[in-house]
């Protein structure tokens, strides 16, 4: 998709499931600007460090989203849900240009 100079890539691998990918998707899917910059990405290809709560116990998310400089957990429930999520924010990104 291109739009205004915004275009999007997506990335989609079948793994065995594991501990860090426990639904077998391995997944990049991104949206950059005319300059080739990421503003928007969804992915689980590296852990991200748990934001430090006093007492919490340590999780290591590996579902996550970028934007801009920001990365917060993403929890993945499937596929539709994640493409769902990710063209909503897009489209909220977009009419904000």
């Amino acid at each position: 998709m291109e739009k205004g100079g915004y275009w999007t890539k997506f990335e989609a691998w079948r793994v065995n499931p594991n501990e860090q990918i426990p639904h077998g998707v391995k997944y990049s899917i991104t949206l950059h600007d005319k300059h080739n910059k990421r503003i928007l990405g969804y992915d689980n290809a590296h852990a991200i460090k748990p934001k430090r709560r006093n007492f919490a116990a340590k999780k290591k998310t590996w579902d996550h989203k970028h934007k801009m400089e920001n990365v917060e957990d993403y929890e993945f429930e499937s596929a539709g849900k994640l493409l769902e999520d990710f063209w909503n924010e897009v489209e909220n990104i977009l009419a904000m240009k």
